[in-house]
């Protein structure tokens, strides 16, 4: 039986903030940002929205009443989720009106989180293969104001149907992955903004790939020649760069030439979105589905899962038969193009605004907010969210 990925949508804020603009508010070289790292733009959440409602968002677009009555498992993976007991996914289950008979759980491992759901839905379908798993990755990248990883802010959701007979990706066994105790990347409890070494993450991400990739091949006895192309985590798009740097000489120049192109379609999206944790491997192979067109059905691709801390995954699938019909590419790019620009001053007003941490009932301007699903505001210590229809929940 295959199962895997059988419907992806996505959704980011409305607001983006233009990399040259903040680089030189920083006093930084405009090419530090946009070469350097490779981001052109980073999405900012307004306070209507946080990692709840961009997920519900990115889901609405792909759910049909099939698939709400299907669908008995919500796996939400996240670190920057909204209660320390309540999983982020029961609100989006209310919120989408999904069956009342179903698991809902938020996953943690820092960027690692919806590749946790994803493999934890595999064994679900494979024993209840009439149901259906929707996995959730949906963060907001916060480091703060002028700090070292500021330009690698960003903040939206990548929502996926895993299933039995899937459209768009079959999953494949086996994978490889690997845990280390790492302090490249952490948040603790009391603190609102995360702790990263940048250096020792960046190797540690290198580590992990060369690890996690020579144990795959152990494994099954392939290569890069039977990849149509390799999907990274992206928490800046030159790391994608980075990683395949230290295998594509282990194929021919034809190899490396096809994996390098569609890294640079894998990376589209990104570029415009910036860090999404644990949405960001799934954008990427969002973006190469949408903007490559010589892919075809069979071609292997290749996923790899790093969250700090450490834990990291490589896995595969095979694209099949006529998924491009299964994409919302039309929409997704709607959405991006439709975004409204703000100034760096703007955007900074945005990131300090916060809500209160007292139990103060707040509300918010809905209005200001085109999405369907938004918070729209605080009482009695919780939060309101409102659909399309201006309901309260």
């Amino acid at each position: 039986m295959k199962i895997g990925i059988d419907k992806i949508g996505f959704y980011a804020p409305h607001l983006y903030v233009d990399m040259n603009n903040l680089a030189k508010a920083r006093d930084v070289e405009p090419a530090k940002f946009t070469i350097g790292i490779g981001q052109e733009k980073m999405a900012i959440a307004p306070l209507t929205q946080d990692a709840v409602t961009l997920a519900a968002n990115a889901a609405m677009e792909i759910l049909d009443d099939s698939d709400r009555a299907a669908v008995d498992f919500v796996i939400f993976g996240t670190e920057t989720g909204v209660d320390h007991s309540k999983a982020a996914g029961v609100y989006v289950h209310h919120l989408l009106n999904l069956q009342p008979h179903t698991r809902t759980v938020e996953v943690k491992q820092a960027c690692f989180g919806a590749t946790a759901g994803i493999q934890m839905a595999k064994g679900h379908i494979a024993l209840n293969p009439d149901s259906k798993v929707l996995v959730l990755a949906s963060d907001i990248a916060r480091y703060g104001l002028r700090t070292g990883g500021e330009a690698t802010q960003g903040a939206g959701a990548v929502a996926m149907i895993i299933s039995k007979d899937p459209k768009i990706l079959a999953l494949e066994e086996p994978s490889s992955y690997l845990t280390e105790d790492v302090m490249d990347f952490w948040r603790p409890v009391y603190s609102e903004y995360a702790q990263v070494d940048g250096k020792l993450s960046n190797e540690m991400y290198l580590s992990f790939f060369e690890k996690i990739w020579n144990a795959y091949k152990q494994k099954t006895g392939l290569g890069i020649g039977d990849f149509a192309a390799i999907c990274y985590h992206l928490p800046y798009t030159k790391m994608g760069l980075k990683a395949l740097r230290t295998i594509y000489d282990q194929g021919t120049e034809t190899d490396k030439d096809r994996l390098l192109e569609n890294l640079e379609y894998s990376k589209i999206y990104n570029k415009h979105v910036g860090n999404i944790y644990t949405g960001s491997l799934y954008l990427s192979f969002l973006s190469l589905l949408e903007h490559q067109s010589n892919l075809n059905a069979g071609d292997r691709i290749g996923l790899f899962s790093y969250g700090s801390g450490a834990v990291g995954e490589f896995f595969t699938g095979l694209l099949q038969p006529d998924y491009q019909v299964h994409l919302n590419t039309k929409q997704h790019q709607d959405l991006l193009a439709s975004r409204k620009e703000v100034s760096v001053e703007e955007y900074e007003q945005i990131f300090e605004a916060k809500l209160p941490k007292d139990g103060t009932d707040f509300e918010l301007d809905v209005d200001a907010d085109p999405a369907k699903i938004k918070l729209s505001g605080v009482g009695g210590h919780i939060r309101h969210y409102m659909n399309s229809s201006q309901v309260k929940v």
